[in-house]
């Protein structure tokens, strides 16, 4: 036999002297073989670098062990740390994670999507691109009878599950923060509010003004991106205003960096001045000179969660048709940025 020819378990059979049956069952571990006999075949194997064919194995029995993971961006902390805690989860079930990115296209999601249901994926965990409206191609996932879990964005679509954050109780916390800390001005900057998320945070902002009998301006609230630049454009525009705001509610941490720069350009103090509160808490909020108060949004656990819904799901006859519905609970972590109480112990000190 040349050693360029793939190595089969006949070759393996003919080398031994035993069936091919038998050399299939001891290399998938089946009880029926003697420990012996398991130890001679996977020797003699690995000797004649015998390779299994996976994908033909995983059909035989009708999973692949694989999953798919569709993010808008694997660069960014929040999406990287909820794929691993899905990966943590997972691995030790014996599962493998396979990485797509949408680059908030539609067009690439529904590529992506298609590309991991060729590949006979076992399930998949996605965050919708900010462009995605039609869900055709989202519902083909189910017309294949493929689990599907939504994180930290999603649409509503029956027999899918999900889990995210409260993000309308998260803005609504945020905005309250800032109205303690004796801000009444307060801007927002907020997200495309086509995607749920940034709706949601928006609505909380807004329900924290009116309980607190403070009127809503619109000419307060600037949609931006993900983006410092966005953030310098959107105070540049605030500030073109006759009455400035006394605070910044930025609904990503990005944007609110840009915002402090700016602020800190025209000599405006933070946070006696302004106040700023961002949301997503990446880690550079924390290492700043000023540190930023950021909404912390738990990807690691929205990751682990997400995976033990789809363990969960594929317990079940028609896992693709169980839906579960969690929502996590938001948490404010807060900083120099937005924390005027601290400076006023100081002060006293």
């Amino acid at each position: 036999m040349k050693s360029k020819d793939k190595v089969t378990i006949y070759d393996i059979s003919k080398k031994l002297n035993i069936s091919a049956a038998t050399v299939s069952r001891a290399l998938n571990n089946n009880p029926k073989i003697s420990e012996k006999t398991r130890e001679l075949v996977v020797k003699t194997a690995r000797e004649m670098n015998y390779k299994q064919n996976r994908l033909a194995q995983a059909l035989k029995q009708g999973r692949t062990n694989n999953v798919g993971v569709i993010v808008p961006y694997i660069n960014r902390s929040f999406f990287s740390s909820v794929i691993r805690g899905i990966e943590e989860e997972l691995t030790p079930h014996g599962y493998h994670i396979i990485i797509g990115q949408s680059h908030e296209e539609v067009e690439i999601e529904a590529e992506q999507l298609n590309a991991l249901l060729n590949t006979q994926i076992d399930g998949i965990f996605m965050s919708v691109s900010k462009t995605t409206q039609k869900t055709d191609h989202i519902k083909k996932v189910l017309e294949e009878q493929t689990p599907l879990v939504f994180f930290d964005r999603k649409i509503d679509i029956p027999s899918v599950s999900s889990v995210v954050l409260d993000d309308y109780k998260a803005g609504y916390i945020a905005t309250e923060h800032l109205i303690k800390e004796g801000c009444s001005r307060i801007a927002h900057l907020s997200g495309d509010i086509n995607l749920e998320i940034y709706r949601n945070r928006f609505e909380g902002y807004k329900k924290a003004l009116k309980d607190y009998e403070i009127d809503f301006n619109p000419e307060y609230v600037i949609q931006v991106n993900s983006k410092i630049e966005s953030g310098m454009q959107a105070i540049d525009d605030l500030w073109k205003l006759e009455e400035k705001p006394d605070a910044i509610f930025s609904a990503g941490d990005y944007a609110a960096l840009g915002a402090m720069q700016e602020l800190r350009a025209r000599k405006i103090k933070i946070p006696q001045e302004v106040c700023v509160v961002g949301f997503s808490n990446e880690p550079f909020t924390k290492y700043m000179e000023l540190p930023i108060t950021s909404m912390d949004q738990t990807p690691l656990m929205m990751g682990k969660i997400a995976a033990q819904v789809f363990l969960e799901q594929v317990k079940e006859t028609n896992a693709y048709t169980v839906e579960k519905k969690v929502v996590l609970p938001p948490e404010l972590i807060i900083r120099d940025s937005s924390n005027r109480k601290l400076l006023k112990l100081s002060d006293v000190s």
